[in-house]
């Protein structure tokens, strides 16, 4: 073979393995495209762990009983503050249901821990509070400062000052729940999101019960 065919043969290969890498490059770079977080509040595979999952099946029914305990603010409360609070409560805890409920559905995880309704143990007695010093007083209240049945009565039975009383008293006990499920989340969670909406809650619901303990100093 002259030195021009060869030189040419050169180049040829030259080319052939320039579009290779080129092809091998593209296609590398478009399965890491697939395998980032790309969608929204779907955290990528991998990206979450046991402690998300428990914190955000947990956290549902928790928001939602405290969202069920600020509507029967409007028209029993007697003073303004807990009623704007209640407002803000239920603001703020409604958006973050549907978040949690969006990140279980793309983990492919239920909505419950043990497959039931959803929420189905609000009225359970405190044995499971009295593990981890978070639940209500007497056994009157379920995990995580969850309110019983009897507890929900009473408050939906209340008006003016009485009502203003047990709100704080409830919601103070519900919200020290929230916080200590939170911090547990910050220490054994795995995804940033997750991570992100735990910090919030404890920020926000820190202040909240500094705000009902000052109210209840003066009732």
């Amino acid at each position: 073979m002259s030195s021009i065919k060869r030189a040419g043969h050169r180049r040829r290969l030259a080319v052939a393995g320039a579009i290779t890498a080129s092809a091998l490059l593209l296609t590398a770079c478009g399965g890491e495209e697939h395998s980032g977080n790309h969608g929204g509040d779907k955290p990528a595979a991998g990206a979450f762990n046991d402690a998300d999952v428990a914190f955000a099946q947990g956290m549902i029914p928790h928001h939602e009983q405290a969202v069920e305990m600020s509507a029967l603010a409007d028209g029993r409360a007697s003073g303004a503050e807990i009623k704007t609070l209640a407002a803000e409560i239920e603001k703020a805890q409604d958006p973050e249901i549907t978040t949690m409920r969006s990140w279980l559905k793309a983990w492919g995880e239920p909505e419950s821990a043990d497959g039931g309704k959803p929420g189905m143990d609000h009225g359970s007695g405190g044995s499971h509070g009295a593990e981890d010093g978070s639940g209500g007083s007497g056994g009157s209240g379920g995990a995580h400062g969850m309110m019983s049945d009897q507890d929900l009565a009473d408050l939906t039975a209340a008006k003016g000052v009485d009502f203003d009383r047990k709100f704080a008293e409830l919601m103070i006990k519900h919200h020290d729940g929230a916080i200590a499920m939170a911090r547990d989340q910050r220490k054994n969670g795995e995804s940033g999101k997750v991570k992100k909406l735990a910090a919030d809650v404890i920020k926000a619901q820190t202040a909240e019960v500094e705000q009902l303990n000052t109210l209840l100093d003066r009732l």
